[in-house]
This record gives C-alpha cells, structure tokens and sequence, in this order.
C-alpha cells in the first residue's frame, strides 16, 4: 500500500501484548495514527493508556519477551519498519527517528560526561573526525539553550539541573538531524517556567530542522499550546483524534469531555475541579464492551455488551462513541 508523499509515519491497527505466566496485557489494541512531514502530533491519555508503549514500537524498543507486536504495521517514510533486521533498523533509530525520554536522570548514563554521551550519538551514524564532533556537541549545546557549553560539556548528568539534563536529552536527539522526534513527557518533572522554555525550544527547533514531533503526554494544557493533530488514547484503543480545534471546542467522546473538564481554568477559580470517577482499567482485565463504560455517565446496555466503532463527524475528526453520535445526529435533524 502507498502512503501519501506528506505521511511520514503511519502506524496501522498496531496491538501490543504483554504476556506472564498468570496472564496476558493488551497494552495497545489496535491503534492507528499518522504523522505528516514537519507537523505536531500529540497523543493524549492517563498513565496506563498505552500512549509510551505505541512510542516505544516506533522505536523498535518493545522488550521481548514480555512484550510482542501480534499485529500491525508500521511505516516511516513508506517502508514497514516492523519488517527490518535490527542492524537496519539501527540506522533508522537515532538517525532519522529520535527519541526525548520522560526521566533524563534515568535515560542518561551516570557515569560518562554528556559530551561523550552526545558524541556516541553520533559516532554510531557518522564517521567524523573527534575534533569535528566535539565541535558539534559543543554546537548542540549551544542550540539547545546551555549556559557554558565548553564547561558543561564535561559534566556527569547529576552535576545538572532538571532543565538542563532535558536539553542535553534533545541536544542528544538532534544529533543527527531527524526527519521526527518522539517527545516523552517531555516537560513532566519540571516547574511551569523551565516547562516553557522546554516547549519553545522543541517549537523553534522543529521550525529550524524542518522536523515533525509526536508529543505523549497526559497534559492537555501542553497540547492545546503545541499541536496541530491530537489523538486520545484510552486503555489501548483511540477513542478520539482531530485537529486540535475539533478536541478543545467540541470534543465528542465522553472521555475527552472529562479530561477537558478537570483543567484548572481562571473563569473555575474556587470552584472545586472535576475529576474522572475509577481508573483506567487493567490492560490485562479490560471490561466487556467499550473499556470507559464503568466510568462513563453516558453508558448504555450496548456500551456494556458491544465494542464500539468509530464514528466520523468531518474533516479528520473521529470518535468511539455512538451514544454521542446520535445525539448529534437528533439535534441536526432539528
């Protein structure tokens, strides 16, 4: 199948199984997204949703065993990557797909200064002389915000703050110029102010290298300030995706809706915020029917019994909810 010239990721019905001895945890069920060329794609849910574990299968990074692909496809600049020995796929990884990961402390190794963990992201790709690379960590640093680049080049990762260690990360990911970034809660143990220049720097740097960025994130504030397309994941599955106007103006699944109504807002000052009733379920032990209906204030006999399909209001924008949907349709016909 050919993919659109401005794809430049598709990933199509991709499940993700987690096996143990006691049982078997559909961590992603089906799920499909696409990236195009030099857009921002977000993809939205609570912890548990299956959001990092989808990320981690573009990367090639799922841990097997536990972990298995069973189905689907994934394309990156119209070749099925799933299909590629790791030796090739290494090429990709770091090269032209790059990753930010959520916990830099945890991410960066301990015990080399973070030149040499910038210049080994190199070196894996390219054949440059060491003069030449040490000139361009220094480069990277300096893209990437760093005071002192030539004293901070020496560093070991604890020497560095939250915020630096997160710009050594995307420094780290620039390396080699990718055509797309995967940004891991990218800004979530960071304080409000440093969390803004995280999201600016990413913003500016996309704009300069021509990039795309995929977003995980749990933050719909972070969303409605860097997306163009978002999809919303839940328990595995997509129930929603649009433009981001679409989501924030008039979301359709009540999943979504929820999410939107626990945001802290100025017009909601000493109201006390909403919160969605339940957990996420237990990818292992998901309900029958559509997984949101035990939380779901909408949910009807045939959410309990049927899994719900996607209904398509227009322009891009789809939800798994029927309920909605024909409400929708009942106002039209008014």
């Amino acid at each position: 199948m050919k993919h659109p010239d401005n794809i430049l990721l598709s990933v199509e019905d991709l499940k993700v199984y987690f096996r143990s001895d006691e049982e078997l945890a559909r961590a992603v069920d089906g799920v499909t997204f696409e990236v195009r060329r030099e857009e921002t794609v977000c993809l939205v849910g609570e912890s548990g949703c299956g959001k990092t574990v989808s990320a981690l299968s573009v990367m090639g990074l799922i841990p097997r065993p536990p972990g298995e692909i069973v189905n689907g496809k994934i394309f990156f600049d119209g070749r099925q990557i799933l299909d590629l020995d790791e030796e090739t796929l290494q090429k990709i990884r770091g090269n032209r797909i790059a990753m930010v990961f959520q916990e830099p402390l945890t991410s960066l190794n301990p015990v080399f200064p973070i030149g040499d963990q910038i210049s080994e992201a190199i070196e894996i790709h390219e054949s440059a002389p060491r003069l030449e690379i040490k000139h361009r960590c220094l480069q990277l640093l300096k893209n990437v915000g760093l005071s002192s680049p030539e004293q901070r080049i020496d560093d070991y990762p604890h020497q560095l703050s939250g915020g630096q260690r997160q710009r050594v990360m995307i420094a780290m990911a620039l390396a080699c110029t990718p055509d797309l970034i995967i940004a891991d809660e990218p800004t979530t143990a960071l304080d409000v102010t440093v969390q803004a220049q995280i999201l600016k720097l990413l913003a500016d740097l996309q704009r300069k290298h021509a990039m795309a960025v995929l977003y995980i994130t749990h933050d719909l504030a972070v969303v409605s300030q860097v997306a163009d397309r978002v999809y919303v994941m839940y328990a595995g599955i997509m129930a929603e995706q649009g433009q981001k106007d679409h989501i924030f103006r008039q979301p359709r699944h009540p999943y979504t809706r929820a999410l939107l109504a626990s945001l802290p807002h100025r017009g909601k000052r000493g109201q006390r915020l909403k919160s969605i009733p339940g957990s996420v379920p237990n990818p292992a032990y998901k309900p029958q029917g559509c997984p949101f209906h035990p939380r779901c204030h909408l949910a009807t006999r045939q959410c309990r019994e049927r899994f719900p399909q996607m209904c398509d209001y227009g322009d891009g924008h789809l939800a798994r909810c029927p309920v909605v949907f024909e409400q929708a349709a009942g106002k039209n016909e008014h």
